[in-house]
């Protein structure tokens, strides 16, 4: 058997029309594409890391998971939101099918994976670890094996990636991604797994903090950037550690290269808990002078019938009487107040008076399940092309700065799809239509492992 007999080199937002542009200069992802399948992978809703990597190795939808961001409501009250990490899931994953099997795996850095999964081989951790001073290894001895393996302490994460000091997240992100590499080339040469996966969080780390250096599209473009080449110059060596580790792995080995979502320019942020509040939806004690972040504490929930919640995407939550502890909207009337809602969120227009393109999703229509508390309603500010700000008071409904640092970049619903199998191989053909649902049971359909009857997504054929 070949070693391994699966590779899959997750790429956090690795942007496909970036890699097209200069696929010529990505000589390794270039010739995985001649020689196999690629295309756009249309994600998720909401096409954020968390849940996005979870959906496409379970086979299941946010609803399933019950998981819709990086922090959900833990309950009915009005408590600040909480993160889900990898307890949230709750249903197998591609490991746990491939380990029943008998594959050895070995699991690196993949979003939802803290706590460290019990997994039938080695399992490190992804950036939802507090430090590495916690259990952040399957098993926890891996820890310290590691250490000694690299240079520097384990890098988590980019520390403060929203933020000026740009030169310094350019280092953390190279740190970063070639330790990721670093790994899997040790793994693979101790554990020798039949199956590696591992997620580098780099180009996540770059859009962020540099697209506005690249693009001169972006309203906040800079001229003559020295970080102009920065996102290039990454994708270039992210193509460079992809070759090398291809060349420790057999001929034989089947390799997708799939990242969970896109990216675009951040054109600036839609100001929702200020708009609901300007609307008669949200009520506060007391109105504040100038943008503050939004606290629970300062709403008068007895008056209240919508607050949201902030980030890639909006949230909007209703609050119903009966459901929530001083629920305002009748039951009866929650169909037509959701309504309501949704139809003017949809005919937002934006700044310059020109509709803004927003795409509203309602839960019980967009999921197969819905687990948990979700959100009464889901909000593409733009299509993406903007955030959802959380703050409250001042005045404005838009702004140009993100309430969390600074940031270039949005998240875009298609990421990347590259997959070579030598024992199938796709002669460069280009795939229409694949979803992040379509990965897992295709993968298990190529290995001839049973795949439950309710998998989202299809096999792909070529």
């Amino acid at each position: 058997m070949p070693v391994p007999r699966l590779l899959i080199i997750g790429l956090d937002c690795a942007e496909p029309a970036l890699v097209e542009r200069w696929r010529g200069e990505l000589p390794h992802l270039n010739a995985l594409m001649e020689r196999g399948v690629s295309g756009r992978l249309e994600s998720c809703v909401p096409a954020i890391t968390v849940p996005a990597w979870s959906c496409m190795l379970s086979g299941r939808d946010p609803g399933e998971l019950g998981i819709y961001g990086f922090r959900n409501r833990a309950d009915r009250s009005y408590a600040a939101l909480v993160v889900a990490d990898g307890r949230a899931v709750r249903l197998p994953r591609l490991w746990d099918y491939l380990g029943a099997a008998g594959w050895r795996v070995a699991v690196i850095g993949v979003p939802g994976t803290y706590p460290p999964p019990t997994v039938n081989g080695v399992a490190v951790s992804c950036f939802l670890a507090p430090s590495i001073a916690d259990a952040y290894t399957h098993p926890p001895e891996l820890a310290q094996r590691i250490a000694a393996w690299l240079e520097q302490p384990y890098m988590l994460d980019v520390p403060d990636f929203r933020s000026e000091d740009k030169s310094r997240i350019l280092a953390d992100i190279y740190t970063l991604c070639d330790q990721r590499f670093a790994l899997a080339h040790r793994l693979l040469a101790e554990e020798r797994p039949d199956f590696l996966m591992l997620v580098d969080m780099g180009a996540d780390r770059m859009h962020h903090a540099f697209w506005k250096h690249m693009d001169p599209a972006h309203p906040e473009y800079v001229p003559g950037s020295p970080f102009h080449h920065a996102i290039f110059d990454f994708y270039r060596h992210v193509d460079r550690r992809i070759g090398a580790l291809l060349a420790a792995c057999d001929p034989d080995t089947a390799v997708l290269v799939v990242s969970d979502h896109g990216a675009r320019p951040l054109m600036g942020g839609f100001r929702l808990n200020q708009w609901l509040l300007e609307r008669g939806y949200l009520a506060l004690h007391e109105q504040p002078a100038a943008p503050v972040a939004f606290d629970p504490a300062m709403v008068d929930w007895a008056r209240t019938r919508a607050w949201g919640a902030g980030g890639y995407y909006g949230r909007i939550f209703l609050n119903v009487r009966g459901r929530e502890p001083q629920g305002r909207i009748a039951p009866s009337d929650y169909d037509a107040e959701r309504a309501a809602l949704a139809a003017a969120l949809t005919d937002l227009p934006g700044p310059d008076g020109a509709p803004l393109g927003n795409r509203v999703f309602t839960p019980q229509h967009l999921y197969r399940k819905v687990r948990g508390v979700a959100p009464d309603l889901l909000l593409y500010v733009g299509d993406l092309a903007w955030r959802a700000i959380g703050t409250v008071g001042g005045a404005g409904l838009f702004t140009r700065e993100n309430d969390t640092g600074p940031d270039d970049a949005n998240h875009a619903q298609y990421g990347l799809f590259i997959f070579y199998d030598p024992g199938r191989p796709g002669a460069g053909r280009q795939l229409e239509g694949a979803t992040i649902y379509d990965v897992l049971p295709t993968l298990l359909s190529r290995y001839g492992i049973a795949a439950p009857d309710d998998l989202l997504g299809n096999v792909l054929a070529w």
